[in-house]
């Protein structure tokens, strides 16, 4: 992990005011051709690494045709990927409870997948690098809005907005511990029921006294 988290907790405050501007970024371009690429290099990322020259020998000596911005693009789209593999895999969910939707749906997100983590950092690095940081926020809000689209929530306005701020913290969080130790899937597990009791507490609080998104808490004392 080295300096991943302190780079990664400056890269998540730009995503964070972009969050709060309620701003999502453009859709990817999506092909069959480019995620069955992504899918080969997925599989070797976390030994091999990120580059063209791996995903010429994965996918084909003309993969890199399909990905002409480079490795921070090829890095954006498998995160992009990943994101649809979850809302494709929640669409059948019977679990009435939102708040255990956005469990289900991180979890799918974050699987105990060691192939997966590895390629996951090995990701990361590419998207710390001084040229991958703004495709970073754009797929990090991509990953936040995909989740609640997951758990079905069809909030608006303010709400909207706030809801993916919220979530924007909490995943980080997520994500950085399941980088760290997603091995260990009940830890992993735990770690996110305490994330989000945390989060539902503050949200209980927030209603008891009124306090709305963006409206400072009422002054101890």
């Amino acid at each position: 992990m080295s300096m991943l988290p302190g780079k990664m907790e400056q890269a998540l405050s730009l995503a964070v005011a972009t969050l709060a501007a309620g701003v999502m970024p453009a859709p990817m371009e999506r092909d069959t051709d480019r995620d069955t690429a992504l899918r080969k290099l997925a599989s070797v990322a976390g030994e091999r690494g990120w580059s063209m020259a791996t995903l010429r020998s994965v996918a084909g000596a003309d993969a890199d045709l399909l990905f002409p911005a480079g490795v921070v693009e090829m890095v954006e789209a498998w995160s992009d990927l990943c994101d649809r593999a979850m809302v494709d895999a929640m669409q059948d969910t019977q679990e009435p409870r939102l708040s255990q939707r956005v469990r289900q749906a991180i979890l799918l997100r974050l699987p105990p997948d060691e192939q997966r983590r590895a390629a996951a950092l090995r990701g990361m690095r590419v998207f710390l690098s001084c040229g991958g940081q703004k495709a970073f926020r754009r797929a990090w809000l991509r990953t936040v809005n995909a989740i609640w689209q997951a758990a079905q929530d069809d909030a608006t306005g303010l709400t909207y907005v706030s809801k993916r701020l919220t979530l924007g913290g909490l995943y980080a969080s997520v994500f950085l511990f399941w980088l760290s130790r997603g091995q260990d899937e009940a830890a992993f597990e735990a770690f996110v029921d305490r994330r989000l009791a945390d989060v539902l507490r503050i949200g209980r609080f927030k209603a008891r006294f009124g306090v709305q998104a963006g409206t400072p808490a009422p002054a101890a004392g």
